[in-house]
């Protein structure tokens, strides 16, 4: 059993210290994927990696009822939580209000580090088709959530979902296909 595990049974059982020791377990690497997915967001983003970290472990804290099985689970969920925020994050700038009458900008290819020529995701159309994916198939969705969420390599993700490298291989590859396809609105490009 890894110690975040360890520490997730801990404080599942109920144990008030093990919650300090979680955070000084996972905070560095929950840092270092927010840094990596916040540095491909739009350059006018004002969330700094650490407020992403603080915000996302503030709702998987204050989850009533919330208990993770183990290190993938926990991740997992702290995607999810990434993700959520986000998206919320880009649904307030589209507000009129807030100045979101902006233009969409089409996809061109669905990659981690986003789009050719530094141009942020829609993240909206992206929310949307990722919803879209997972009523298909929910574990190629939660491949894309760690994968441009929180930033894992193929292989993390890959261990993560318990599953290989081969596999997750294929997976990413569908998903980014389906994705593509439907941020683009339907359209296939015409090699010839």
């Amino acid at each position: 059993m890894d110690e975040v595990t360890r520490l997730l049974s801990a404080l599942d059982a109920g144990d008030p210290t093990s919650t300090d020791e979680l955070i000084q377990a996972v905070y560095g690497e929950l840092r270092r994927l927010a840094a990596a997915k916040l540095s491909r967001e739009r350059v006018d983003l004002t969330l700094q990696p650490t407020a992403l970290v603080h915000e996302a472990w503030l709702r998987l804290a204050g989850s009533k009822g919330a208990s993770w099985e183990n290190r993938r689970h926990f991740f997992a969920a702290a995607a999810e939580a990434m993700r959520r925020i986000l998206v919320e994050r880009a649904r307030r700038r589209m507000r009129l209000k807030h100045g979101g009458a902006h233009r969409h900008q089409a996809l061109d290819e669905l990659d981690v580090e986003g789009p050719a020529g530094g141009e942020a995701i829609d993240l909206l159309a992206l929310d949307e088709a990722l919803g879209k994916l997972a009523a298909e198939d929910e574990r190629k969705a939660k491949l894309v959530e760690l994968r441009y969420f929180t930033g894992l390599s193929i292989p993390e993700a890959a261990r993560v979902l318990d599953i290989s490298k081969a596999t997750a291989d294929r997976w990413w590859a569908y998903a980014r296909a389906f994705l593509y396809h439907e941020v683009s609105g339907g359209e296939t490009s015409d090699p010839g």
